[in-house]
């Protein structure tokens, strides 16, 4: 599996953003599929994740304001991003781990940043 993230850039404080992570090269339908942020200085987090049967969890600090979805025809998996924060600046990647075998695979990381 190959993922491949767009849809990062700049946004001021209260903006929006859409991020996409595109999936080449096996069953997207089989595969569980995250997003995570690492910032400045921190550790990668989790910031939401959706299984393959539709199923969503959010980060307490990204919970009501972003998204998390999938279309499997264009195996693809979304993150809208709403009220955005200073603090949700950081390099987003996804992360698609298959439903019972033990692979797993990252995207490259796209960029955003929110200024105040």
């Amino acid at each position: 599996v190959q993922l491949q993230a767009s849809g990062g850039g700049m946004a001021q404080a209260g903006g929006s953003l859409r991020l996409s992570c595109a999936a080449s090269g096996s069953i997207f339908n089989n595969y569980h599929m995250t997003w995570y942020r690492q910032a400045p200085r921190k550790e990668r987090e989790l910031v939401a994740t959706i299984t393959t049967g539709g199923f969503t969890s959010y980060a307490d600090s990204v919970r009501g304001r972003f998204t998390i979805s999938r279309d499997n025809t264009k195996r693809t998996v979304f993150l809208q991003m709403n009220s955005l924060k200073p603090e949700d600046t950081a390099v987003y990647y996804c992360y698609a781990r298959h439903k019972w075998r033990s692979d797993d695979y990252w995207g490259q990381g796209t960029l955003v940043t929110v200024s105040s």
